[in-house]
């Protein structure tokens, strides 16, 4: 089969992104090869790019997708040609309309979820159950502060907590993302630039601070989350949006009440196929609940990756983003 895919050669700006036809040979033992239906843009892409997060080069970009397995290689069970399945994790090269994956990171969809929902939603929802449901698990009538309320994970992650009777608060860049934020879940939404933003989530919780920051804007939103976050309370800080955050001072924490700070990677809560496969079903039930609603903000034709990724950079874009094959 022929495809096209992106491949960087250096780091740098989008307009390092280029593409490539090549000849796809027969998957080996323990591949398949999967044609895309769509594929979906997140933060991580950027940083592959950036050279923030290191990687080999020439390389590929992307991680999320969803398509069609068109043929599998020996020792593949649990995929068959005509199925659909979709990806978040393994080697980048999702950006492409059709690729050789191993099979190990494929993960098959239930007939309730199409291919473009599925590439919308895996990576960010799979972050989200990880968050939620594992690695800082809030109880009803709890406070949690939310950064960036308005973008692909945050708008998942208000729905989430919501289902769960977490009360939430939320921060959005501009005034037109606050109503966004609202019908998500976020019983309070402030810009995140506004001055008295630390008095007033203390005033909301009774001065307490929230029980937990979910914190995936990085170095601009650090500070927020440490002044924000009440005794003993916890900031999951999972992305760089605006930066790594750096130079975190013990002394910091425990001032503010002995708080708990953690890194956390999807992929380290993802990296066993049972956890992978319990996971993934845990999603996929919150989607087909209706809990969990998945909004694709825009769309862009896969050769325009650059300026998707020009446009979530500069946080033009809301909810999810597709690129289309």
């Amino acid at each position: 089969m022929r495809a096209v895919q992106a491949v960087i050669h250096q780091t740098g700006g989008p307009e390092v992104i280029q593409w490539q036809e090549v000849d796809l040979p027969a998957p080996g033992p323990g591949e398949a090869l999967i044609r895309h239906e769509a594929v979906g843009l997140n933060f991580i892409d950027t940083y592959l790019r950036t050279g923030l997060y290191p990687s080999r080069l020439p390389g590929g970009l992307g991680f999320e997708a969803a398509g069609v397995i068109e043929a599998v290689g020996e020792g593949v069970s649990h995929l068959k040609p005509g199925m659909r399945a979709a990806s978040f994790g393994g080697a980048p090269g999702a950006y492409a309309t059709a690729r050789i994956a191993r099979a190990a990171d494929l993960l098959p969809l239930p007939d309730s979820i199409d291919s473009r929902t599925a590439a919308a939603v895996l990576l960010k929802g799979a972050t989200v159950e990880m968050l939620a449901e594992r690695c800082a698990p809030l109880k009803p009538g709890e406070w949690a502060l939310v950064p960036a309320a308005a973008g692909g994970v945050g708008q998942l992650l208000l729905q989430w907590l919501k289902a769960r009777g977490v009360r939430v608060i939320g921060t959005v860049g501009s005034a037109d993302k606050i109503a966004l934020a609202r019908e998500c879940g976020a019983e309070e939404v402030f810009l995140s630039d506004d001055p008295d933003l630390v008095a007033k989530v203390r005033a909301l919780t009774d001065r307490r601070g929230v029980r937990a920051s979910y914190d995936g804007v990085g170095a601009a939103s650090w500070q927020t989350s440490l002044d924000c976050t009440g005794p003993r309370g916890i900031i999951a800080s999972f992305g760089n949006a605006s930066g790594p955050v750096t130079g975190v001072s013990l002394r910091d924490l425990q001032v503010r009440g002995s708080l708990f700070v953690t890194r956390p990677g999807v992929y380290d809560y993802y990296k066993l196929p049972e956890e992978a496969r319990a996971g993934a079903a845990r999603l996929w039930e919150m989607v087909g609940s209706g809990a969990v609603k998945v909004t694709v903000g825009q769309t862009y034709p896969l050769l325009d990756a650059a300026q998707a990724h020009r446009d979530l950079e500069a946080r033009r874009t809301t909810g999810s983003t597709l690129l289309l094959p």
